[in-house]
């Protein structure tokens, strides 16, 4: 009987959380906030299979809180991005959600990637230059392997999912994609091979 109490008060809090938390009130909260930690959990499953294989010594803390304060920035721009789309193309048939897929892929997905890479470059004191090379160099293959996971997904999330759990599904099935983004971001450049 105490046990049957404890469970209805658990799921009565975690109810009230729900309510509160996807409220309009904290939505943008918590939006950025399951950004946040799915970044950082992302880079934390990237970081551990770098040191199993030897490739890094020891997790970096910094470099898994910049990519939490990515996921900060990123988070932020998928707030208003899906609200603008929302309010653009309130329907849900199959026309709408292929329009909100291109513009998704075609607007938002460079604009996210461009996000990215300028707040890793604020963050770690990186140069224009250094900027520039970076994007040049990696921006390419985030972009195209946005095109294998995201199209499928947003298909799901703009016909099925609710507008206020958008970003939740979309950091759900972006922590996959988050290993792959810290990948390529803290991938060693191969050494130039000596000819001599």
């Amino acid at each position: 009987m105490a046990l049957r109490l404890l469970w209805r008060r658990m799921t009565h809090v975690l109810d009230r959380f729900h309510q509160v938390a996807f409220s309009p009130k904290y939505l943008l909260y918590t939006n950025i906030g399951i950004s946040v930690g799915l970044s950082m959990v992302g880079d934390t499953m990237e970081q551990s299979y770098e040191r199993f294989i030897g490739e890094l010594p020891d997790w970096n803390r910094t470099r898994t809180l910049r990519m939490g304060i990515s996921g900060f920035t990123v988070g932020l721009v998928c707030h208003y991005w899906y609200q603008h789309l929302d309010y653009m193309f309130p329907k849900r048939t199959y026309k709408v959600v292929v329009i909100k897929i291109l513009l998704d892929q075609f607007i938002c997905s460079p604009f996210y990637i461009a996000v990215f890479f300028l707040t890793m470059a604020v963050l770690e004191d990186n140069t224009w230059e250094e900027l520039q090379q970076e994007i040049r160099d990696k921006a390419l293959i985030l972009y195209a392997a946005e095109w294998t996971v995201w199209p499928l997904a947003q298909f799901i999330n703009f016909l099925v999912i609710r507008p206020q759990y958008r970003v939740f599904y979309d950091n759900t099935i972006s922590l996959g994609y988050d290993v792959y983004t810290s990948q390529v971001k803290y991938r060693k450049k191969p050494e130039p091979k000596d000819d001599s």
